[in-house]
């Protein structure tokens, strides 16, 4: 059995300790190959270019989401935790402990048991587990000019908090209609979810889309607008993870496997917490049984 390891050696939790032990867990299950990533974009390069049985990812959600841009699906696929708000790895129900993780794929490996799961696809760009276009997009590209100052899992926590609460200020809460979804209706933003939760804010699961599961297609939630005082009602629900699909002021589908957005200006666009630019159109599809995770 031939393992590649592609770790990222400048995430937050990924150190040289804890790589050899990784390495060392992983073992059981064959002979492992390690190659560390050295820029944005290398992971899909080594990813695409590994001669192995199984990869597996040691760092955060964005090297992950590479890997899943650089492999066909055939070979296996492993993760474990290295970055600081894992949201993959929560939502799939494993421990944040890398160790931990590590031994349960190795084990996975020996008695070849894997999990065979959808995955999303925005403008050509394949997502694990949530997509957005507006202002969560916006709050992650907020969050990445703010470069070292965001390192760390309490620090980032409380940065995101932070500067998710300084965007609906300066807007006062209100976000007016600014895109299309073909068939639906227009709306001011649009979160879309290929699994459940959506994300997390520090322990709390953010469960924006509750239907949604990784075996099947798409879900979307788009308010069609906000204001100050809508927004402790869906905070509610996000919280809870119900009655966001009866409420008449949001627009809400499940398990779909194409969503078309227009976008009335160009908006931001984010997948698996990384920004993708602007966008004036953006083509959502889902692959069904895309990859197999090791879990």
């Amino acid at each position: 059995m031939r393992i590649a390891l592609i770790a990222n050696p400048f995430a937050s939790r990924v150190s040289e300790e804890r790589l050899r032990a990784v390495e060392g867990a992983l073992a059981s299950a064959g002979e492992v190959e390690t190659v560390l990533t050295e820029r944005r974009g290398h992971a899909s390069e080594l990813a695409r270019d590994a001669r192995a049985d199984a990869i597996v990812v040691y760092s955060g959600d964005g090297v992950f989401n590479e890997v899943l841009n650089g492999v066909t699906g055939e070979v296996p696929l492993g993760i474990v935790p290295g970055g600081h708000a894992n949201v993959l790895v929560r939502a799939l129900g494993l421990p944040e402990d890398p160790i931990a993780v590590a031994e349960r794929i190795a084990a996975a490996l020996v008695e070849s048991r894997a999990r065979r799961i959808s995955l999303g696809r925005v403008n050509g760009r394949r997502f694990a587990f949530g997509a957005g276009i507006g202002i969560d997009a916006e709050l992650v590209r907020r969050i990445e000019e703010l470069g070292p100052r965001a390192k760390g899992k309490a620090r980032g926590d409380l940065l995101f908090t932070w500067e998710g609460a300084k965007l609906l200020a300066r807007r006062r809460g209100r976000f007016t209609e600014a895109l299309e979804i073909e068939g639906l209706g227009r709306a001011a933003f649009m979160l879309v979810s290929n699994g459940r939760p959506y994300t997390y804010a520090g322990p709390l699961a953010l469960r924006v889309h509750p239907e949604a599961d990784f075996e099947h297609g798409l879900d979307l939630l788009a308010p069609r607008e906000t204001r100050a005082r809508t927004w402790p009602r869906y905070t509610t629900y996000v919280l809870l993870g119900r009655g966001q699909q009866r409420a008449g002021d949001i627009l809400y589908g499940h398990d779909l496997d194409r969503i078309v957005v227009r976008c009335d200006i160009p908006l931001p666009l984010q997948a698996d917490g990384e920004d993708l630019g602007d966008v004036t159109e953006a083509v959502f599809e889902a692959e069904r049984g895309a990859v197999a995770l090791l879990v």
